[in-house]
């Protein structure tokens, strides 16, 4: 009998020793959570976008700075050659055998040199001695020719330093319009080491159209009507990107700065002011990206190119195209698959709807082991028996928070995230602990006094 009895207090401690060890442990939450963001990744997959980090979808959800590039995302990218103006050509050859035999020499493969040879072709008619490519750093190219000189493209305030006025007043006048202007100069002199020569007399102006993307209107308007700031950084005119921002839609867009010749410091400060940034590099895209996080906001960043790269690894949210660079695709979290810009608000709701549905589901499960907690505290201080047994915990635990948490998980739900997951949590998990250990409480009460 002595035996007896201590068996039977033994084997009821231990059951109520497991039913409150499994009444702690929010264990369906972590299988969950892997569910939730699974069914989010296969719901994208239907909007041809693939999903590289799971756990992007988070800081997704609560993006509020979305900072685009302008060409292929704005614009559709396929720009085209609208006006070729003569200047002054001291030498022999047409401006076409020109620019032909300087992309021959090149042979550069980006939307500014496909634009150009459709225009120009390849030609031969030139000799090159010395190449220095294109980089986003001078914003320009250089050939040099045998028996010609050196012929310079690229953007206007860099290629000539200083700019006579007269061009100036050309080159403002077609970036007003949202035209991207190139120049062509010429020096007798040669290319030496990276460096170009100095006495350069530019021989042409060339524009450059890129249409606006028929969705990206109506998808900015869908970001500025759901509280993300749009922001543009380019390499291009300042002017020339803020008028296609504005056709675009974008909020403040004649709020614009170029960054050229600006410090670090200088550009940090005003990542936060403007709206447009043109004559950026890549260096000062990663700058803008770190300094808007600082301010204390959750940034996603698009970009297609290697230049994109620095600020992509920056951005909480990294998004590619799968038609840019195979460096910015392995760097995002996201890649639209069919290069749509417009699919990019299902994406964010989608986003939204997993992580507001997870913390929805998460509180039904932390407050089961709040109560638990409770409840054993209670039990401890009255020196009672804990309440439940495992089989009564694996009841509430499958009814109470299993399947209200899983359609919870499915629910259409996007609202922008905001604030942080476990304050969110608890603040709503607690009330409900408390409610439930009152009127469990008030049952214990009622039972033991015979009320």
């Amino acid at each position: 009998m002595l035996f007896g009895g201590k068996n039977k207090i033994m084997n009821q401690t231990i059951r109520s020793t497991i039913a409150v060890v499994i009444g702690m442990i929010p264990s369906g939450l972590l299988l969950l959570t892997t569910v939730a963001l699974s069914v989010g990744m296969i719901r994208l997959a239907r909007y041809n976008t693939l999903v590289q980090d799971m756990y992007s979808l988070e800081m997704l959800a609560r993006v509020n700075v979305l900072c685009l590039d302008k060409t292929g995302t704005i614009t559709d990218g396929r720009m085209r050659v609208s006006d070729c103006i003569l200047l002054n050509n001291p030498t022999e050859y047409t401006i076409d055998d020109i620019l032909g035999s300087i992309l021959a020499s090149l042979d550069d493969n980006n939307q500014t040199s496909i634009a150009l040879y459709d225009r120009f072709g390849h030609s031969t008619a030139l000799q090159p001695m010395a190449t220095l490519p294109f980089s986003s750093a001078r914003k320009l190219s250089a050939v040099t020719f045998e028996g010609v000189g050196t012929f310079v493209m690229g953007a206007p305030e860099f290629v000539l330093k200083p700019m006579p006025i007269r061009i100036d007043k050309i080159v403002k006048q077609y970036a007003q319009m949202g035209l991207r202007v190139l120049v062509v100069a010429h020096s007798p002199a040669q290319i030496q080491g990276d460096k170009i020569p100095t006495a350069l007399r530019a021989i042409a102006i060339i524009t450059l159209s890129d249409n606006v993307r028929p969705d990206a209107v109506e998808t900015i308007r869908w970001f500025r009507e759901n509280e993300v700031a749009v922001k543009v950084i380019s390499g291009d005119n300042p002017v020339t990107v803020a008028e296609v921002a504005r056709r675009a839609g974008i909020k403040n867009a004649a709020h614009f700065i170029s960054l050229e010749g600006l410090s670090d410091l200088e550009v940090e400060n005003a990542a936060n002011q403007y709206t447009v940034f043109g004559r950026v590099t890549p260096e000062q895209k990663a700058i803008l990206i770190r300094a808007i996080k600082k301010a204390g906001n959750t940034v996603a960043m698009t970009g297609d190119g290697v230049n994109d790269i620095l600020a992509m690894k920056e951005a909480d949210c990294a998004v590619s195209v799968a038609s840019g660079s195979e460096a910015a695709r392995n760097v995002s979290n996201l890649v639209l698959q069919d290069n749509n810009f417009g699919s990019m608000p299902k994406i964010v709701n989608e986003g939204r709807r997993v992580i507001n549905n997870i913390k929805n589901s998460a509180s039904l499960y932390i407050m089961k082991t709040l109560l638990t907690l409770t409840l054993a505290i209670v039990c401890i201080a009255l020196g009672s028996a804990y309440f439940f047994e495992t089989n009564n915990m694996m009841i509430f635990e499958f009814f109470i928070s299993a399947i209200p948490s899983f359609v919870l998980s499915l629910q259409p739900n996007t609202a922008r995230v905001k604030g942080k997951f476990i304050p969110f949590v608890l603040s709503r998990a607690i009330p409900g602990a408390i409610t439930m250990a009152l009127g469990i409480l008030s049952l214990y009460v009622v039972r033991q006094t015979g009320l």
